[in-house]
């Protein structure tokens, strides 16, 4: 497995093994032995799962607030998506920095976000589907979301035209979200 350190604090991408030959191939996406050898000890407690039916689909950018804040591990596994995180940390040297990386099922390719981080991402292509691992379960009341086109995290999405939910319509910009990582 390969570790890849991004120019954010704390978010990497994950590069797995893959084993291919004539028939196709085999990876694994997920070793905590693995993952633990290689620095990263986390505790996974559940698996989300999303279907975008169109392209253009733009989900995010979304998070938890403490108590109840979350680390990903994103991976797309049919179609195609641009995965973005920003850094909410307020004491963080990347606080408002976005990070932002194609996953398709060809290059296998993961992206670890930690705790203190929104998460968002736009489909690239018709019926793209989303795997990730959290460490702490959904909570309603921790869950919250942040404008996609905040002009003060300015991030450059590959599409101009998108589909959102209602919740992202009207989510809040940062300066006006109640946001608590320090």
């Amino acid at each position: 497995m390969k570790i890849i350190q991004t120019e954010i604090n704390d978010l990497i991408i994950i590069e797995p093994i893959v084993f291919a030959d004539y028939r196709g191939w085999f990876v694994e996406s997920y070793n905590k032995k693995v993952f633990y050898d290689c620095g990263i000890n986390i505790e996974f407690k559940q698996d989300n799962h999303s279907l975008s039916f169109e392209k253009g689909v733009l989900r995010g950018l979304h998070f938890q607030n403490n108590p109840s804040a979350q680390t990903k591990l994103v991976r797309c596994t049919r179609g195609k998506i641009w995965d973005v995180a920003v850094d909410l940390r307020k004491s963080s040297s990347t606080y408002k920095k976005w990070f932002g990386i194609e996953l398709t099922p060809d290059n296998h390719k993961m992206l670890l976000i930690p705790q203190g981080f929104a998460h968002g991402f736009v489909t690239l292509e018709e019926n793209s589907e989303v795997q990730y691992k959290v460490d702490a379960y959904y909570d309603p009341k921790s869950d919250k979301s942040i404008k996609y086109d905040d002009p003060d995290i300015s991030i450059k999405w590959p599409l101009n035209d998108v589909i959102l939910s209602k919740k992202d319509i009207t989510a809040p910009y940062l300066k006006d979200s109640d946001v608590n990582f320090k």
